[in-house]
């Protein structure tokens, strides 16, 4: 199979992997750029955000408090590019305290994730992301 990117399939991935290769540089216009105008962001155990200005928010949020790379990303996606999924590695240091999470010390930190997503128009109009928050209050020392 020969992956030129003319399948809806194809864009969808290079969509997704574009949106961790902005994330791992913290360029959060490119990622804010890929995201539909009334994106929809489910947090790890938290509520659903909408819209852009939230999802600005939340990158500020996530600037200030951690320092985090994504390693061993992999994208799945439907065939009709419409929903995909993917998992990785979070690389991380807690440098400030984050509201009702435990103090901040510079602790390092190695999690498991993983996102689901729906594609539309080119761009990505839900993003939802999991991981196991008592594994990294562990980790952190809570």
């Amino acid at each position: 199979m020969k992956i030129d990117g003319t399948r809806s399939h194809d864009r969808a991935t290079e969509l997704i992997l574009a949106y961790y290769a902005a994330f791992n540089r913290g360029d959060w216009d490119a990622m804010l750029a890929l995201l539909g105008e009334g994106i929809i962001h489910d947090l790890n155990q938290g509520p659903r955000e909408i819209g852009h200005e939230a999802f600005a928010a939340f990158l500020q949020r996530m600037a200030r408090s951690y320092r985090e790379q994504l390693h061993d990303i992999v994208v799945m996606v439907s065939p009709d590019g419409a929903r995909a999924a993917a998992e990785y590695i979070v690389h991380g240091e807690y440098v400030v305290s984050d509201t009702g999470l435990p103090e901040a010390r510079g602790q390092k930190y190695v999690l498991p994730g993983g996102a689901f997503f729906e594609v539309n128009d080119g761009r990505i109009q839900r993003v939802s992301n999991y991981y196991n928050l008592e594994d990294w209050i562990a980790q952190v020392g809570g």
